[in-house]
């Protein structure tokens, strides 16, 4: 698994600039005066820096960005590189500023003079986050990232503020790892092993088999795994550390793969669908970081990992499954799978723990990427306290997030000649009908969100904090919900 890079704080030593190897990064900005470390690098490359600075091309950069100086004459650095950062930059421009570092970043050693700059510790976090690379399967000699140090004014200090943005990194790297994880390594006791494995961090963990899911009568389920070599599973994962109220829960969906069963999907893209079980991974990742920096907070993951596959024993379009809670459901279309997973694990949830509020997780509908492509997570919700709350901390954290409607306009289209409901009706309005089927399982009283990550939980391009592949979409905004809303 790959780990974020450990990065070094340390006082700023001037007189060894000039000596330092690999890559030198500095911050600047047009009109304000320059730090110490600035000026010294300035005279020593014969005003080089304050050229660059005065310069269209650096003016053309937006806070964040940054201009890298090849082979400075007069340093013995292979790469200056001039971070445009000013001094009241927000989180987000510190931290794309950490990117533009990160991405970077080789094997040769890289010094950040952050000095005084309030927004150290975000730069840090945002240049461990770009710097992931899965090269878990790649062949071949891997290369070592080379050692990462930060000078600072008051390195004690910004290594206290860095430190839970560490641990919120560990737990997005952990979920990326799993997301871009092939299924054929990935299975569902793989899964289950990695997750039962952070009971070293201090989580409770449990894996419940079939047999157990079969006696509490998790048809739904069951019902999409049973074309599958791999056992269907519920892990549930507890991190207590707020004393005796009760938890807030997290659910994912974990479809480790999803070819659609036997309504089987086009094959163009389907090697895509190792990503099916993102909703899981993000469970993952914030427990792994709230067990990291011990969280003060009660808080339950709850994760279903299925595997939807085509056979003889596969389910049918047309069977009657029968859920957790007793309802009945009608399979339309077997690739509309992921709502029938989370409906047991959502009645199961509340059933168990009494949760003070609950929000699930999953790349439930190709229909909430034509409706905000990949820039914007689908929200929906009962609730407003929580779902206001939620895109809150999904802005602090510059993870895109947008409401979208509910009604009982598009709750009628669930209705089923033969059974209490469908699970699929159709292209139209197809992501929130899906909340809407999911908002049959959350009982009345419980404030609930769904999230619909399929436009965000893998990209095809780099993105500002990641490189293409799996985002780790989630971790950081549930983490930042936790710690605003529920630790005491």
């Amino acid at each position: 698994m790959p780990q974020p890079l450990p990065i070094q704080f340390q006082a700023l030593d001037l007189d060894a600039l000039a000596t330092a190897p690999g890559r030198l990064a500095v911050l600047a900005d047009p009109g304000q005066p320059h730090s110490p470390g600035f000026r010294r690098l300035d005279r020593q490359t014969k005003g080089a820096l304050s050229r660059a600075v005065a310069s269209d091309a650096f003016a053309k950069l937006k806070p964040g960005e940054a201009m890298d100086l090849a082979f400075p004459a007069g340093l013995a650095a292979e790469v200056l590189q001039l971070l445009r950062l000013p001094k009241r930059a927000d989180a987000a421009q510190a931290r794309k500023a950490g990117a533009a570092v990160g991405r970077s970043h080789g094997t040769s050693p890289t010094l950040v003079l952050a000095e005084g700059h309030p927004r150290a510790a975000d730069l840090a976090f945002g240049l461990a986050l770009r710097a992931y690379d899965f090269d878990t399967h790649k062949s071949g000699d891997k290369k070592t990232p080379g050692p990462v140090s930060l000078a600072v004014t008051n390195p004690e200090a910004v290594a206290r503020a860095a430190a839970p943005m560490a641990a919120v990194a560990e737990g997005v790297f952990f979920t990326r790892d799993l997301v871009n994880e092939p299924a054929n390594v990935l299975t569902t006791d793989d899964f289950a092993a990695r997750l039962a494995a952070m009971q070293d961090l201090g989580l409770q963990v449990e894996i419940l088999d079939e047999a157990e899911l079969a006696r509490l009568g998790m048809g739904a389920l069951l019902g999409v795994g049973q074309g599958s070599e791999s056992p269907s599973k519920v892990v549930v994962m507890q991190w207590m550390g707020g004393g005796d109220e009760a938890p807030f829960a997290l659910i994912g969906k974990g479809v480790v793969f999803d070819t659609g069963g036997i309504s089987i999907k086009p094959a163009g893209g389907m090697e895509e669908m190792t990503m099916d079980m993102g909703g899981a991974g993000v469970v993952a990742g914030v427990m792994r970081t709230l067990a990291l920096r011990k969280a003060k907070a009660n808080v339950v993951g709850l994760v279903g990992l299925v595997e939807n596959m085509p056979d003889g024993k596969a389910q049918r379009p047309g069977d009657v499954v029968r859920s957790m809670k007793g309802d009945t459901i009608e399979v339309i279309n077997t690739d509309a799978e992921g709502r029938l997973v989370l409906a047991d694990v959502l009645w199961y949830a509340q059933d168990r723990f009494k949760p003070v509020g609950m929000i699930n997780l999953a790349t439930l509908t190709g229909a909430i990427i034509v409706a905000l492509g990949h820039e914007n997570t689908g929200v929906f919700s009962n609730n407003d306290d929580l779902c206001n709350a939620f895109l809150a901390a999904a802005k602090v954290e510059g993870e895109g997030a947008w409401r979208m409607p509910m009604g009982e306009a598009y709750d009628a289209k669930l209705k089923s000649r033969v059974a209490d409901m469908v699970n699929s009706c159709g292209r139209d309005g197809g992501s929130i009908t899906a909340a809407q089927f999911l908002a049959r399982f959350v009982k009345p009283d419980v404030p609930w969100c769904h999230l619909d990550i399929a436009g965000t939980a893998l990209l095809k391009t780099d993105s500002t904090l990641a490189p293409k592949g799996a985002t780790g979409w989630g971790v950081m905004a549930l983490d930042r919900l936790i710690r605003d809303r529920f630790e005491r």
